[in-house]
């Protein structure tokens, strides 16, 4: 999308640019009839007016923008921790935005941001996120963004991850190591690359021992606490129920032991668990989860860091670059010892 600039609105309306600034400030030295041409000009042209303009004559605004789909998550606020390491140093302030794992919120705050409130963003899409016209929008107008966890495929940009099939592929292999050969996948999206990427490594697992999950092994969950509890309660009650589960995000852990209590499952004797989380109190669940756990704190450094080079406009742009991290299995009883 081409940036509509006020000069560009002065020629089309044959007026000064002055006259233009004026009149989208309001001002009373301009007449009620110019100010409505050059505001429906604005409107069809999608003109996205600079807050920071006249303020900061053309310098940096000094603010990075983070947009994440929640902080529940402890893995999102490990990362804004190493955010914060990083751009503090430099000068930089964070400022925290959140979709709630919806796409339309995830577009309006980009949308926002093209009008010059920060001058880079660290990205991870909701789970709705399918296309990347919004984000090559705010690109083309030379605001750096930096995926972090989760990501687009179609969007070159660069992109701070884990290697989500290997997490996926040994987390499955540890619980067929355990015995298990019925296990369920959680996930709150195929779509999602974190979900789809996990779910590619679950399957190769169980490929390597001749298994094929049936359909009703891999459950669609939601943001939604209570369906996400519904919809494991009724996996759980099926007369040939999973033997293992590998929950694909943090906030699927709780639902899991909560139906499993409801139902008097006990966890790792009739299911063994293992959850992709980073939270602290694993070790004091009752029985104490098995994680993926991923370096959260350091995603967001490495994040931080690639953004800022990329904000040095004394260096040459960097080639676009993917940096994986590799993350830990932490075994613990509720997938069996």
């Amino acid at each position: 999308m081409k940036h509509v600039t006020i000069r560009a609105l002065a020629q089309a309306l044959n007026l000064s640019v002055s006259t233009i600034s004026k009149a989208l400030r309001d001002s009373y030295e301009i007449s009620e009839e110019t100010k409505q041409r050059v505001l429906e000009l604005a409107a069809r042209l999608n003109y996205m007016p600079n807050p920071y303009a006249s303020s900061l004559r053309g310098k940096q605004s000094r603010n990075i923008g983070v947009v994440i789909p929640e902080v529940a998550d402890s893995f999102f606020s490990l990362a804004i921790n190493g955010i914060e390491s990083v751009v503090k140093e430099k000068g930089y302030h964070v400022l925290i935005y959140l979709t709630h794992e919806q796409f339309a919120n995830e577009q309006s705050i980009l949308r926002e941001f093209q009008g010059g409130r920060v001058d880079g963003v660290l990205l991870s899409v909701s789970r709705e996120t399918v296309s990347g016209q919004h984000i090559l929008d705010l690109m083309a107008r030379d605001i750096p963004v930096v995926f972090f966890d989760r990501t687009l495929a179609d969007v070159e940009a660069d992109k701070i991850v884990t290697d989500d099939f290997d997490s996926g592929y040994t987390a499955t292999q540890h619980l067929l190591d355990k015995g298990c050969r019925q296990i369920a996948y959680l996930t709150i999206s195929e779509n999602l690359s974190i979900s789809a990427q996990r779910m590619e490594g679950y399957l190769k697992a169980l490929s390597g021992h001749g298994l094929r999950p049936s359909r009703n092994d891999i459950v669609q969950c939601s943001a939604d606490s209570t369906f996400n509890y519904n919809q494991v309660k009724k996996m759980l009650q099926r007369k040939k129920r999973p033997d293992g589960i590998l929950a694909s995000v943090e906030k699927l852990a709780n639902p899991v032991y909560q139906a499993c209590r409801e139902l008097s499952l006990a966890i790792p004797e009739h299911v063994k668990v293992i959850c992709f989380s980073n939270l602290e109190i694993a070790t004091i669940l009752h029985p104490p989860l098995t994680t993926i756990t991923q370096p959260a704190f350091e995603i967001g450094k490495t994040a931080a860091s690639v953004l800022l080079k990329a904000l040095d406009k004394k260096r040459a742009r960097p080639s676009v670059q993917e940096v994986i991290i590799p993350s830990s299995l932490i075994i613990r009883e509720s997938s069996g010892r």
